[in-house]
């Protein structure tokens, strides 16, 4: 894991060098956006969605019984927006993009195809790896203040109906709890995620050799470490500016 992180980091200066090179084409990061985070939408909705609905059903009527009702939205947001909505969001995007990130460029470079890039003297690195870094570190930060919006609304929803806590009284805790930094941090683990993942996957799939059975090996180790390195940074970030 260390070696592999090493040679990420490598691949990532690669990737900044060619970015200001000028040689990004705009287009192409409009595609891999949408196909890293507006294909990936629904799922990391539904899954933030849920489980801002299972924790609602969960601490719902506990707080009922203490007479603190009142603040099942405020701890709810301050839940989401702090640590369920990026990661839950990142990891899906991961699962369903990164993969495909990974298993596109693996198939690639088994076929070649890397090796005719390199012989009209363009950089592969940053021709397969810089679209994807831009995309996804922009547009992911987007789709986790949804997923946060989205998570909010369901547990308003739920907490309506278990407990008949009025929406105004929801809300008021929300705003009550909020804090702007915490949505900021939100936004800025999100734009971490959107680096991670693509730089993760692309360079799993570059390595990859052994034909068929390797692209399938690299699809599946993409996963294993993008999943790895979202927790690992969640968790510094979380270090830097909750606990130190």
């Amino acid at each position: 894991m260390i070696s592999f992180l090493g040679l990420c980091i490598e691949n990532f200066i690669q990737t900044i060098k060619y970015i200001i090179s000028g040689n990004l084409k705009r287009d192409k990061v409009i595609s891999r956006a949408a196909m890293i985070s507006y294909d990936s939408l629904p799922i990391a909705l539904s899954i933030v969605f849920i489980a801002a609905v299972v924790i609602s059903l969960q601490v719902s009527k506990q707080f009922l019984m203490t007479g603190a009702e009142s603040y099942v939205g405020g701890f709810l947001a301050v839940a989401l927006i702090r640590e369920l909505a990026p990661g839950f969001a990142a990891l899906a995007i991961s699962a369903r993009a990164g993969t495909a990130i990974s298993a596109e460029i693996a198939n690639m470079q088994v076929t070649s195809q890397v090796d005719a890039i390199k012989t009209l003297k363009v950089d592969p690195i940053g021709y397969y790896f810089a679209p994807r870094i831009i995309a996804g570190a922009f547009t992911i930060p987007m789709v986790v203040v949804l997923a946060e919006l989205f998570g909010i609304l369901g547990g308003m929803i739920v907490a309506y109906y278990a407990i008949g806590l009025h929406p105004n009284r929801y809300m008021n805790s929300v705003w009550l709890w909020l804090n702007t930094r915490d949505i900021y941090i939100s936004i800025l683990k999100g734009f971490i995620f959107g680096i991670i993942i693509p730089l993760i996957c692309a360079t799993q799939g570059y390595k990859t050799k052994n034909g068929a059975k390797g692209v399938g090996i690299s699809t599946t180790q993409a996963a294993i470490k993008s999943t790895v390195f979202l927790l690992m940074a969640d968790m510094i970030i979380t270090l830097i500016y909750y606990v130190l």
